[in-house]
């Protein structure tokens, strides 16, 4: 599934709540957000506008592989395209 090229690091952080990631602090220009379920698991965010698509590409791809799911279901799921 192709990824969506318009997505700032702030509307990341905002979907990628759903999931239960919360900020748990920032350091300059970027956020580390972390996931209490199933395990604990922490992701950086750069808060760039538009994020560069293979930055996006990583971050959904280490977010989908924690819950165990394929990368394009995740973007189905939180974009919805």
């Amino acid at each position: 599934m192709k990824l969506p090229r318009d997505v700032s690091g702030a509307r990341l952080v905002k979907t990628l709540a759903a999931l239960g990631y919360r900020a748990t602090r920032q350091t300059g220009s970027h956020i580390r957000l972390t996931c209490e379920a199933p395990t604990q698991h922490h992701i950086t965010i750069p808060n760039h506008d538009p994020l560069r698509v293979g930055t996006l590409a990583a971050i959904l791809g280490d977010v989908a592989s924690h819950h165990g799911i394929e990368r394009d279901a995740l973007v189905e799921r939180l974009f919805g395209r």
